[in-house]
């Protein structure tokens, strides 16, 4: 759950479909009558003018949206913060803009309201032996979490509660969003945009199935528990429910606390190390990311500090709701376009982008070559120790500096630079996802401000546990 400290609580969470649907029905017939309008008499300005005034439209198009999106909370705030997430490839940038400031929406619900929901999942007798922290630590727009302690042995945990109808309200809620989406003339419904939204139902379908989550959370546990590197909450089932995750509290400090940043460069790097490696670790050997990058979903627990390791600082893993599962047959034309760009094999890179569907063989070669470019650089962080990295990227012993190298704005810039956006088509949803993890995991990473080269973790992933050290020539691709 990426949350934030709740305040101004409410008495209750609109989740009547009827409601909710006169609402935003309400809002697109008044938005699509203004920009109709707009329509209207825009077309006889100058073009310079027309252009201005019609991203100052969407811009306030936006603003109405997020406004309405806001009032009626739920799942309608958490398909608004998707969006703005995972739909920069199908909505305009005026409106990812605006539906990022959902993000900030984390009114509360009254405790009264969030008793109710634990008596009637509980049940009466397991929630006496509960003693619950009225007072949310978290709240997000599905649901908030509260502290508690085991009456019987003083054991520390966290209730993560969702809040009541949400579950249900989910498919009529994205209905009424897309419907919004139309009628305010925001996007352009096509294929690509109906195949995204399905991709985000299931989502949201996920992201409310707590049983479901349980679960993920005790997988990855399990799959982690002999690295001291990581800790993943357990879960009490005596305690969890359809509606209701209970885990142990799992204490740590936030990525960009004053505590972390003034841990040793050594002791910051070896977090990074740790964040990326476990990313590769989702990527070819499980098969299942977690895509939320948000960082409140992480947490630093310092070597020493009470519960932790005594020898190694702790990434604490929190919010297994995001997690997705891919198919080899996306992931290994994925592993290959990687395999090429370390191997800086570009023609393999543009076949891997062709296979995926995002690049076609009937752009020009060199709209081909400066997109199989732009891909090959997003791995500069793990190239060949021979590689020439940007003077500013790279400290006095070699090693990457990861917050200093400004590698996604540079990307970003690389790519705009050309004429790629005029033949880009929309990658496949997984591909959507995918790509804002890495971003997560490069984020997080400058975050800590590290300096290391991950060549040796990405040859280890690439070609198996042979030599990894940095420089070590890989085996032959055959």
């Amino acid at each position: 759950m990426a949350s934030k400290r709740p305040k101004n609580p409410v008495a209750r969470i609109k989740t009547g479909s009827f409601e909710r649907r006169l609402t935003l029905t309400r809002a697109g017939l008044f938005a699509g009558t203004r920009m109709a309008s707009h329509m209207a008499t825009n077309w006889l300005s100058r073009k310079e003018t027309r252009e201005a005034r019609h991203r100052a439209m969407l811009s306030s198009q936006a603003e109405f949206l997020v406004d309405e999106l806001g009032k009626l909370k739920g799942s309608v705030v958490k398909i608004g913060q998707v969006m703005a997430l995972y739909g920069e490839h199908f909505l305009p940038e005026e409106v990812t803009e605006a539906l990022h400031t959902l993000e900030d929406q984390t009114t509360s619900l009254e405790w009264s309201a969030i008793e109710r929901v634990l008596k009637d999942e509980l049940g009466p007798s397991r929630y006496q032996e509960l003693a619950v922290d009225p007072e949310p630590i978290a709240a997000a727009s599905l649901g908030q979490v509260h502290r508690a302690s085991r009456r019987s042995d003083g054991l520390e945990l966290v209730l993560k509660v969702q809040y009541p109808g949400v579950a249900d309200a989910v498919d009529s809620d994205l209905n009424a969003v897309a419907q919004l989406l139309r009628v305010a003339r925001l996007v352009s419904f096509g294929p690509e945009f109906s195949d995204w939204l399905e991709e985000v139902r299931v989502m949201m379908h996920r992201e409310v199935d707590y049983r479901l989550e349980a679960r993920t959370t005790e997988k990855f546990r399990q799959m982690l528990a002999s690295d001291r590197r990581f800790v993943v909450p357990r879960v009490l089932a005596e305690y969890s429910t359809e509606h209701v995750i209970a885990s142990t509290f799992e204490s740590g400090h936030s990525v960009s606390s004053v505590a972390v940043r003034e841990l040793s460069l050594d002791r910051r790097s070896d977090l990074g190390r740790a964040a990326l490696e476990l990313f590769f670790r989702e990527l070819f050997e499980w098969g299942e990311i977690q895509t939320d990058p948000n960082f409140g979903n992480y947490r630093i627990r310092i070597a020493g500090e009470a519960g932790g390791d005594a020898d190694h600082d702790q990434i604490v893993l929190l919010d297994f709701g995001a997690v997705q599962s891919y198919s080899d047959v996306f992931l290994n034309p994925v592993i290959g376009m990687i395999k090429a760009s370390y191997e800086q094999d570009l023609e393999s890179v543009i076949e891997g982008g062709m296979t995926l569907n995002f690049m076609s063989r009937e752009w020009p070669d060199d709209i081909l070559c400066r997109f199989g470019e732009v891909c090959m650089s997003v791995l500069e962080p793990l190239a060949r120790a021979d590689h020439e990295w940007p003077a500013y990227a790279v400290n006095d012993q070699g090693q990457y500096r990861w917050k200093q190298s400004d590698l996604p704005s540079r990307v970003a810039r690389q790519a705009a630079r050309s004429a790629i956006s005029r033949y880009f088509r929309i990658p496949p949803k997984e591909f959507v996802f995918l790509n804002r993890k890495l971003i997560g995991v490069y984020t997080f990473i400058a975050v800590l401000n590290a300096e290391f080269n991950g060549e040796d973790l990405l040859v280890k992933y690439l070609y198996g546990d042979g030599d990894t050290t940095p420089g070590a020539t890989p085996p032959s691709p055959d």
